[in-house]
């Protein structure tokens, strides 16, 4: 019995378990107003349209019965401490990256990206018919939330550098702004590495406080203002390889909803993935046109830089193996993304080059 379930019940007593039937729940009646917090600055490029989405999407859905008052990062609470103010009932609902959160367990990692992991179709196939949801909930019901995947960037880029990578020796002490485990595996080959917010990574990288970062993709990327400090650009990255998003509501105002309002909140949340992919997508070819024309230089790592990528990786993801839950969903992703890839690779991907090579 996990501890909120544990202290409902005793909180019940004696009168609940001399019941005969049990009542119906009872549902808050009447129009709310739920307050969603997100790590997001206001306008940053994708990620704070996707949480806006939500916002609008359950209060149209709703007629306005649920209204959701967005609040930016920094506009109630800070872009980390979201998780806290939603398990603690500060805010009703977060939208953000789990993986910020892998301090109060690692295995948010996997709801947004792990390094070396799954593509953004990949992610779904798992989440939707994986056991992936399943596990979100039962992480959820540690720290009391309902959360369900809302959004998706696409494979992100390698980030942009002060200068070119010749091999893995070259992030020995550069300061680089990498979240998550990705981060952690940059450490390993000597990075100096830092998380920060991301309405406060364009200043780090103008004043020198940081040497290089990631961020997202050519669009958001270029909306930060990146190509401004740097014209090294690097386009595929090892850590983000389908960055998914979260929308997440305190476990109890969610069980306070009626039902109906309870599938409006899946139901645009698993939306806002798709809405959210589309976006970024769509607009990540022009704007790499567009930073080219403008002087930047796109760039892959080398093989021997990859290589290390990898192994850090694993190294990284080992070290948590020793918590339950972590190894049983880390099985539970590799398995399907395993199935996964087998199909992608001969179907999407053989079709794909040869789509390119014909068309020129």
């Amino acid at each position: 019995m996990d501890r909120r379930s544990f202290l409902k019940t005793t909180a019940l007593g004696g009168s609940a378990a001399a019941a005969t039937t049990l009542a119906a729940p009872a549902y808050a009646q009447g129009k709310r107003t739920l307050t969603l917090v997100t790590t997001w600055g206001r306008g940053l490029a994708g990620v704070h349209d996707s949480a806006q989405y939500c916002a609008d999407a359950i209060t149209a859905a709703t007629d306005g019965a649920l209204t959701i008052d967005l609040k930016a990062a920094g506009e109630l609470v800070g872009a980390f401490e979201v998780f806290d103010a939603v398990t603690s009932g500060q805010a009703d609902m977060y939208h953000g990256a789990d993986y910020y959160f892998t301090g109060q367990h690692p295995a948010y990692q996997f709801f947004t990206a792990a390094p070396f992991g799954m593509t953004a179709q990949e992610i779904v196939n798992w989440y939707y018919h994986g056991g992936g949801l399943g596990f979100h909930d039962e992480l959820g019901q540690i720290f009391g939330l309902k959360s369900f995947l809302a959004g998706n960037t696409g494979a992100q880029s390698g980030g942009w550098f002060r200068k070119e990578i010749n091999g893995p020796e070259d992030f020995n002490g550069l300061k680089f702004r990498m979240p998550g485990m990705g981060g952690q595996a940059l450490g390993k080959l000597g990075a100096s590495v830092q998380n920060l917010p991301g309405a406060e990574v364009y200043q780090a990288l103008s004043s020198g406080a940081i040497d290089g970062t990631e961020w997202i993709g050519p669009w958001a990327d270029e909306k930060a203002g990146f190509q401004e400090i740097t014209k090294f650009y690097y386009t595929a990255g090892f850590h983000e390889p389908g960055a998914a998003l979260s929308l997440a509501t305190n476990r109890d105002v969610f069980e306070s909803l009626s039902p109906a309002h309870q599938a409006i909140i899946e139901q645009v949340a698993a939306a806002s993935h798709q809405w959210t992919l589309a976006l970024f997508l769509s607009n990540n070819s022009a704007a790499l046109g567009r930073l080219r024309a403008g002087g930047v230089k796109t760039l892959q790592f080398p093989d021997s830089v990859w290589d290390a990528f990898g192994k850090a990786s694993a190294e990284t993801l080992d070290q948590y193996m020793s918590d339950e839950l972590f190894a049983k969903i880390r099985e539970s992703v590799n398995t399907s993304m395993r199935s996964s890839s087998a199909w992608l690779a001969l179907s999407d991907g053989a079709y794909t080059a040869q789509r390119d090579r014909v068309l020129s």
